[in-house]
């Protein structure tokens, strides 16, 4: 077995183990099962229903030109979500660990190369996503309280602060406000389907299903933008080793998550389809908008901004869970970064790799103040970096399969392997080659390039500490 002598089996294994009451709080190191699984589907459903919901469907639809295939579009990407979800689910029961997909590369790479990817999360692609997410909170809280010039960047370092305090008082605190912001999240696009339905369809000659095919590489971009605004789902593996019920728990999660978020998708476009009309929808820029303001007159529009404000906040919450995960996972693995490997048992959260994340987060909405262009294009450009590893997960599936497993423990078999993680591994090997071709168009390749140049200095700079006598 790879990943038998790794750096954080033991931590793997003890995550299994309940707490004696021989040990303190202050040196608790690995996390106790204490999330439900209802709060486990809030935070999958939280961090993947984000904004994107409300954007995307007019892109696809302008890409595919065609009912049939919009739908089509948006199946597939339910269905390639699943397939991943499958491969987490199996990898999960197997190594269930607070550090999510980050654990499975250290199993089966070593934790060099798994460095690199908790870099890249840690310094830019979570702590960014939290930003970006800040600064669309304060967008849309700012038009309706404004607080001065710097209103948007105010309100997004007030969130962050916010937030931060919340996961800090434990993961029960956090997990309430997750479930409550994630149900009105749900309720605000079920509003957008009954607005959508409600209002009398457009009269437009509409072709019937599948009546023509849109070009390849439109296609392509279309299932891009689906795919991404099902992204997410992934970092349902963080808190794998804290889920109630273990295994099979777990694996419903995944795939209740999945369910859930593939529903309500589908019935959004529906909607906007019905109310728009497939030219309205491919037209729109904010489709979802035009059908709340059609069917509820200005108030709806209003209401659409509080729900586009609550998707983004839901969005910050769960990945302030789950990142802070990957940071304490990180820290197992390198003993420079020791303090933030502490679990408080008493909050049931890495307290000082929450802190972290929340500086370095912080520090990012500072850049977007300054240069916003130049900070969301930083956190764009980044993704082939991201799809790379994910791909690395997905190739995991293979090599980590006939690792041996805790005793005892019920382990997940995905249905329809290997057919499952190769369609898992194409998607992301399609995405990471697709992302990296738009960031070579708009000449930023570097900006991925830079990333890792830094996270492989930082990488010799702790293997230096780590050698060097104490």
């Amino acid at each position: 077995m790879t990943g038998a002598a790794a750096p954080g089996s033991q931590a793997a294994s003890s995550a299994n183990t309940p707490a004696t009451p021989t040990q303190s709080a202050s040196a608790f190191t690995s996390p106790a099962p204490r999330l439900s699984p209802a709060t486990a589907v809030a935070i999958i459903v939280g961090i993947v229903i984000g904004a994107g919901i409300f954007k995307t469907p007019s892109m696809v639809a302008g890409a595919m030109g065609d009912v049939g295939w919009i739908y089509a579009a948006w199946v597939a990407g339910a269905l390639i979500s699943i397939a991943g979800a499958l491969c987490y689910a199996e990898l999960s029961s197997r190594h269930a660990h607070a550090g999510g997909d980050y654990h499975f590369l250290e199993l089966a790479y070593g934790k060099h190369l798994a460095f690199l990817y908790a870099w890249a999360k840690a310094m830019v692609i979570n702590t960014g996503s939290i930003a970006l997410l800040a600064f669309v909170f304060g967008d849309y809280m700012s038009q309706a309280i404004p607080l001065g010039a710097y209103s948007t960047a105010i309100w997004a370092l007030g969130i962050v602060l916010v937030l931060t305090v919340v996961n800090w008082v434990g993961l029960e605190a956090s997990g309430r406000v997750q479930s409550a912001l994630t149900i009105f999240e749900v309720l605000g696009l079920l509003a957008v389907v009954v607005a959508g339905f409600s209002i009398s369809p457009v009269a437009e000659a509409t072709p019937s299903w599948f009546s023509s095919t849109p070009p390849l590489g439109l296609a392509g971009l279309a299932l891009v933008f689906v795919l991404l605004t099902f992204g997410g789902w992934n970092e349902s593996a963080y808190i794998s080793a804290e889920v109630k019920g273990g295994t099979r728990s777990m694996v419903k999660v995944i795939l209740l998550s999945l369910a859930i978020i593939s529903v309500v998708y589908v019935l959004v476009n529906a909607a906007l389809l019905h109310g728009l009309g497939l030219k309205g929808l491919a037209d729109s820029k904010a489709a979802a908008a035009d059908v709340m303001g059609a069917a509820f007159g200005p108030w709806g529009k209003q209401a659409l901004s509080l729900f586009v404000a609550l998707a983004a906040l839901t969005s910050i919450n769960a990945t302030m869970i789950v990142g802070a995960r990957s940071n304490f996972a990180l820290a197992q693995s390198w003993k420079p970064l020791g303090f933030m490997a502490k679990w408080s048992f008493s909050a049931g959260t890495p307290v000082a790799a929450l802190l972290v994340q929340s500086v370095i987060a912080l520090a990012l909405v500072v850049l977007g103040l300054l240069q916003h262009d130049g900070f969301e294009a930083m956190v764009e450009f980044t993704a082939p970096v991201f799809w790379s590893f994910l791909l690395l997960v997905g190739l995991s599936v293979f090599k980590l399969r006939s690792s041996t497993t805790t005793p005892n423990q019920a382990v997940f078999k995905m249905p329809l392997y290997p057919l499952t993680p190769i369609l898992f591994c194409l998607a992301c090997a399609y995405l990471a080659y697709s992302s990296l071709v738009y960031a070579a168009s708009k000449q930023a390749v570097h900006v991925s390039l830079g990333v890792m140049a830094v996270g492989a200095l930082a990488l010799l700079l702790l293997h230096f500490k780590e050698r060097k006598p104490n």
